[in-house]
C-alpha cells in the first residue's frame, strides 16, 4: 500500500518571496485596510484565517468579509503573480533533494496540506520550479480551519490512487505546531521541521513524531517518512 506524504508549502519546502506584499496590496484595494497585517502572525494559519481575523480586529463584520474575499483572492494572485517574477520564493536547504527521493519510491504518494488558497500555491510552487509534484492537496480555500484540511487531501487521494489512505499510513510534514496538531487530528504521523518560525525545542513540545532542523539529511528525513 501507498504511504501518503502530505507537505505544508511556506517555512517547510520554501521561503521569502513577496506573499506578504501581495496580500497587503490586495487587502488595501478590496476592503481599504490591512489592519495589523505587519505584525500579525501568519504561520499555520489559512489565508482566509489570516485575512479574517485582521479584518474582525478593525471592526468589519462576517458578512462584509464574506462578500468581499472574492475580489481580495483575485487581486491577491494577481499581485502575487506580478511581484514574483523579480522576488522569487527559493527552496530550503535539502527540499529539492528530499522530493526526487520520495518520487523514487514505489510506495510513497506527495500531496499537499497549506493554508495558501489553491491558487497562490500553485504561483508559489511554480517559482521554486515545484509545479506537478504534488497530485493531490488540501488548500486554504477548501476550508478556512487548518484541522480540516487533511480531510480533503485523503478524500483526493483516495480517488486518484483507489487506496483508502488511513491515519498510519499517512504523514504530515510542516514547520508549525498547527500543522502538527491537524496531522493529529487526523491520526495521522507527524514531521516537523524548524526553518520556519519555530526552534526545534517548540516543535519537539507539539508531540511531532519526529523533529529536523532542515531537510539537508535527506536519507534520514526518508527513512522517518517510509517507517
Amino acid at each position: 500500500m501507498r504511504r501518503l506524504i502530505l507537505f505544508d508549502i511556506d517555512g517547510t519546502l520554501a521561503a521569502g518571496g513577496p506573499a506578504k506584499r501581495a496580500f497587503r496590496s490586495a487587502m488595501l484595494a478590496t476592503f481599504g485596510t490591512a489592519g495589523s497585517i505587519e505584525t500579525h502572525s501568519f504561520s499555520g494559519k489559512t489565508d482566509p484565517q489570516i485575512a479574517r481575523e485582521l479584518l474582525t480586529a478593525s471592526g468589519f463584520d462576517d458578512a462584509d468579509i464574506e462578500a468581499g474575499f472574492p475580489r481580495l483572492w483575485d487581486g491577491y494572485v494577481a499581485e502575487l503573480k506580478h511581484r514574483i517574477v523579480h522576488d522569487p520564493m527559493r527552496l530550503l536547504p535539502g527540499v529539492g533533494d528530499l522530493i526526487r527521493a520520495c518520487e523514487e519510491e514505489p510506495q510513497l504518494a506527495l500531496g499537499l496540506v497549506t493554508g495558501n488558497i489553491a491558487r497562490g500555491a500553485r504561483v508559489k510552487l511554480g517559482s521554486v520550479g515545484l509545479t506537478g509534484r504534488f497530485s493531490v492537496g488540501a488548500y486554504g480555500s477548501d476550508h478556512e480551519e487548518r484541522r480540516q484540511l487533511p480531510g480533503f487531501a485523503l478524500a483526493r487521494a483516495s480517488e486518484v490512487w483507489g487506496v483508502r489512505f488511513r491515519g498510519e499510513n499517512v504523514v504530515v510534514v510542516g514547520d508549525t505546531p498547527r500543522d502538527v496538531e491537524c496531522g493529529k487530528h487526523h491520526g495521522t504521523k507527524t514531521v516537523a521541521v524548524a526553518t520556519g518560525h519555530f526552534l526545534s525545542g517548540q516543535l519537539e513540545a507539539t508531540g511531532a513524531d519526529a523533529v529536523f532542523d532542515d531537510f539537508s539529511e535527506v536519507g534520514a528525513v526518508l527513512d522517518v517518512l517510509l517507517t
